[in-house]
């Protein structure tokens, strides 16, 4: 039975892994966050699971919607904004170079 259950928190550790680092993901390519951002919100996760005992996806759900909602409670608004201004920037630039490039045959 002791291999069952070796066995079990074993795969519980795996999942919880998999889940910490989808969010880090997600969370990462939010508009705004930078690396204290994502050490914050990793902080906030991983000290209310040690509190509690709960996996993260009991206690926040899906990694991917939770790294939106972390994102909104912990990036400034204005930074945000800047930040999405500034990627539709480079998508808008990079679509005019690739048609350029195309029409000149490159």
């Amino acid at each position: 039975m002791a291999k069952k259950d070796q066995r079990t928190d074993a795969a519980g550790e795996k999942d919880r892994e998999k889940w910490m680092a989808r969010f880090q993901v997600r969370l990462a390519m939010q508009p705004g966050v930078d690396r204290a951002v994502v050490l914050q919100a990793v902080k906030d996760v991983t000290a209310h699971c040690a509190d509690t005992g709960e996996h993260p996806r009991t206690a926040f759900g899906d990694p991917d919607a939770y790294a939106v909602q972390a994102a909104a409670r912990l990036v400034p608004v204005d930074r945000a904004a800047r930040a999405r201004r500034h990627d539709a920037v480079v998508d808008a630039l990079d679509s005019v170079l690739k048609r350029a490039g195309d029409v000149a045959g490159l």
